[in-house]
């Protein structure tokens, strides 16, 4: 059985492959005879009640590991002469499969879940012992009540597969199987899928991104989702309350508006108060009459007070809805808060947040950024956020080498003034507050590919005014021309779109016989370097910070990353060392031709830090 590798399979409940990277004869040295004390109840009673069932009705007690040249794995149970076998079978490569069983499945019903993972506790967290999972966080929150954590070299078919299909990854990994025209399913899949896996990053060119940032940042996000974010109940409740009693005067201001009551939030009540009732133009119809949405309501603000007032009551009582009544429904016994961070959600490589949407907590209005008040420090610490500036812009001008905009950054200059002056033809010290925000608007309007009639929606001037401003723009920043022409040209030539890091983005869409279609395409190959390099840089960034927190060891945790911002939960007493640690690692985490630069504030709470 030389220099074959053993590969546990515990099957069902985890979908974890375990490989051991030396010779039989090796593992068996390392593990025969090993102990781990996992429990101090005194012995292990197994019964059978019936041919098909056994029962552990104690914990157990000093399980042993052990390989035997009969080629199975025993885990022995107490005193008892009942064991937790694994009858070997050899595949036609050579590979030893061990399917764990008693009398049936590991993880059947009939023997409790903690008791096997307890005693399966050695292999998960040994460090010699290589897994191949699928999800590892998902795992980790498995094991984690049971006081088992999932230690060693592990690969995660489940990121391998985002980063290859980051349009349609697989859910599960049963689908990863199915659509990688694999046979086996569950566990088994996995140990056909990992060199798969391995040979297709080597070959896209991920593989240092796979290593270096989406790996190693499964772990990050798993330590910041257990962590948590502490919340003021009072906090949120008298916000609650506020926008309750707002909520009820705006209803009886647009009730006698109207000169009825009616539901509010019904778009079909609503549309026959404005455009029966109160004769408003109708903008869009639908299959069930005139739309009532938002982009229609805002276009009809300055016809009549009403308007105004219903989008101002659809705004908070989805905020309280959403945010307030929600959050303090989520609150965890500790009184702190847990979000979930998907990792291999958005096609650019973004993290985002779900249950609740963190990221999505408005921040443009006085009440939505009220709401961060509620989130606060942990008791004797307080919160260092750090937030990069203009990160995109940034990028954009690594990207695609612009003088302009590269000397701007580099001799700190404000970027929009900048713009303002070079397309408004006037001196820096004369550029007004409008122009700096027209600026602006076309500054981060090129990242996103903007349209001169988007961008004129957006200032509220005319299409030709817009697009005098984006033509400007262009013939001073001719770097950023170039680059925008030659993405369009390499998206459609490869099919794909690549950050910095080599994050790929595949674009089907630029090769459509649909005009919109194909517009949107190449929008995407233009911005996904941008954007999808920014979210490279502050996932790089989020491994740095966490290592270098363990490294000098610190306290202070990070508890939550929402866009180009990180949070750290913080004692008091390292407050200025975390402060330095933030910046510098976010600073220098990659080496552009322009400055990274991260604005770093403190604060009880998370309003505090911005």
């Amino acid at each position: 059985m030389k220099n074959r590798r053993i590969i546990f399979l515990a099957a069902c409940m985890c979908s974890v492959v375990f490989l051991s990277g030396c010779s039989t004869d090796s593992l068996m040295d390392k593990m025969m005879g090993t102990e781990t004390t996992v429990s101090s109840s005194a012995s292990v009673d197994i019964s059978k009640e019936d041919s098909d069932a056994v029962h552990v009705d104690a914990n157990l007690e000093k399980p042993v590991f052990s390989v035997n040249p009969v080629e199975s794995l025993q885990i022995p149970v107490g005193n008892t002469s009942g064991k937790l076998t694994c009858e070997a079978g050899i595949t036609g490569e050579g590979t030893v499969l061990f399917n764990a069983s008693v009398g049936g499945d590991l993880f059947s019903a009939a023997l409790l879940p903690e008791r096997v993972l307890c005693a399966l506790k050695p292999v998960f967290e040994s460090e010699k012992i290589k897994k191949t999972v699928f999800d590892a966080k998902s795992k980790r929150h498995i094991l984690a009540p049971f006081g088992v954590a999932l230690n060693g070299e592990i690969f995660d078919a489940m990121l391998a597969d985002y980063l290859l299909n980051a349009l349609h990854p697989a859910k599960t990994l049963d689908v990863l199987a199915e659509e990688s025209g694999i046979g086996e399913r569950g566990a088994a899949a996995l140990i056909v899928l990992k060199p798969k896996l391995e040979q297709m990053l080597e070959r896209s060119g991920m593989t240092e991104l796979y290593r270096n940032v989406e790996l190693p940042l499964e772990h990050v996000l798993f330590d910041m989702e257990s962590a948590g974010f502490m919340l003021d109940r009072e906090v949120l409740c008298s916000l609650g309350e506020t926008m309750a009693a707002r909520s009820e005067e705006l209803a009886k201001e647009i009730h006698e508006l109207a000169g009825e009551s009616f539901n509010i939030l019904s778009p079909k009540q609503l549309s026959v108060v404005l455009f029966e009732k109160l004769s408003l133009p109708p903008r869009k119809k639908t299959k069930t009459g005139y739309s009532t949405d938002s982009e229609v309501l805002e276009g009809l603000k300055t016809m009549h007070p009403i308007v105004g007032k219903v989008l101002e009551y659809r705004f908070l009582t989805k905020l309280k809805s959403t945010f307030i009544d929600a959050m303090l429904q989520k609150i965890g016994s500790d009184g702190r808060i847990r979000t979930t961070l998907n990792q291999n959600v958005t096609a650019t490589g973004r993290i985002s947040s779900q249950e609740p949407n963190l990221q999505n907590i408005p921040v443009r209005t006085e009440l939505g950024r009220e709401i961060r008040r509620a989130f606060v420090a942990s008791p004797g610490c307080v919160l260092v956020g750090a937030d990069y500036s203009q990160i995109e812009l940034r990028v954009l001008a690594h990207i695609s080498g612009d003088e302009a905009l590269i000397a701007a950054f580099n001799d700190g200059d404000d970027i929009h003034t900048r713009t303002a002056a070079e397309v408004f033809g006037v001196p820096k010290d004369e550029v007004t507050r409008e122009m700096r925000s027209a600026a602006k608007a076309v500054n981060f309007g090129i990242v996103y590919g903007i349209s001169a009639y988007g961008l004129s929606e957006q200032l509220d001037i005319s299409p030709k005014k817009a697009s005098e401003y984006i033509e400007k723009y262009l013939d001073r920043c001719t770097g950023v021309r170039n680059y925008m022409k030659a993405a369009v040209e390499n998206g459609r030539e490869k099919g794909y779109a690549v950050t910095i890091m080599g994050r790929r983005r595949e674009l089907p869409e630029i090769v459509s016989s649909n005009y919109n279609t194909r517009s949107f395409g190449e929008r995407v190959a233009m911005n996904m370097p941008i954007q999808g390099s920014a979210a490279d840089i502050i996932k790089a960034a989020m491994v740095k910070v966490a290592n270098s927190l363990k490294e000098q060891g610190l306290r202070a945790r990070l508890i939550l990353q929402i866009h180009d911002e990180l949070i750290i939960d913080t004692p008091e007493e390292e407050t200025e060392r975390v402060k330095a640690l933030l910046s510098d690692c976010m600073s220098n985490v990659v080496k552009l031709r322009v400055p990274l630069k991260a604005d770093v504030e403190c604060g009880h709470s998370w309003f505090d830090t911005k």
